[in-house]
């Protein structure tokens, strides 16, 4: 097997240096997909990518996180990488778990292994309901639990069988891309495995969550994947009574 680490980026330059950082050191290449940061974020980034094992993807303008993600698992396969570590710039997750997820990519090779938060005492509580109402539509439209949580930005893919799906899927561009590509990996059959992983929100942190846009399109997103569900009833039926929940 042959891993990269995904960092999208747009305008973390404090933050994104301590991740880089953090992937090194467990001797993984970064790729850095650069979604049309400001200038002083691109110069962080261009000095980041000054050492061994960094490289940078630009997109000319902001295209959401979506977007950014999408490029840079295209960018993965096409360099001949097998799994792709996908993880945020924010620096809200620990990264001292990285090598479980690793070690578990290693026992599961053909899963996802998607992360679930454990928030300390800094979670936002409107964040925290919020994803509720996420985690009920997905458990809808798999007919299953099978996904702890389909918004946390800590996931390892496995190229092979990601590629497929995101060819046969709506390109979305934001912050519904997290949650819909899971599902639909999910309905390809796709094992996936959820570990758990600590959740910071820093007080000076930085959200690109826009409101009334996101959740617009997420809304959206969920009222697609429920009619996608309604055509696959039968066979996520079969897979829900013969025990796969």
């Amino acid at each position: 097997m042959k891993p990269v680490a995904l960092v999208p980026v747009y305008n973390h330059a404090a933050t994104v240096g301590t991740v880089v950082q953090a992937l090194h050191d467990l001797a993984l290449p970064v790729i850095l997909i650069d979604d049309g940061s400001d200038d002083e974020c691109a110069t962080v980034l261009d000095t980041l990518v000054t050492a061994s094992a960094t490289s940078l993807l630009r997109q000319p303008t902001n295209s959401g996180k979506g977007s950014a993600v999408i490029a840079g698992l295209r960018e993965a396969h096409a360099r001949g990488y097998s799994h792709a570590l996908q993880l945020d710039a924010d620096n809200q997750h620990d990264a001292t778990v990285l090598p479980a997820f690793l070690d578990a990519m290693l026992e599961a090779p053909q899963a996802v292994i998607a992360s679930f938060p454990r928030y300390d005492a800094s979670v936002p509580i409107g964040r925290l309901l919020g994803r509720y109402a996420t985690h009920v539509w997905v458990w809808i439209n798999t007919l299953s639990r099978r996904i702890r949580d389909s918004m946390c930005g800590l996931r390892i893919y496995p190229l092979e069988a990601t590629l497929p799906v995101l060819d046969a899927m709506p390109q979305p561009s934001r912050m519904e891309f997290d949650t819909e590509i899971l599902v639909r990996l999910d309905w390809a059959g796709v094992p996936i495995r959820n570990l758990p992983i600590p959740v910071h929100y820093p007080p000076d942190g930085i959200s690109h969550f826009r409101l009334w846009r996101d959740n617009a399109r997420i809304g959206w997103m969920h009222a697609r994947l429920f009619f996608g569900m309604l055509r696959r009833l039968p066979r996520l039926l079969g897979r829900h009574f013969s025990g796969q929940r």
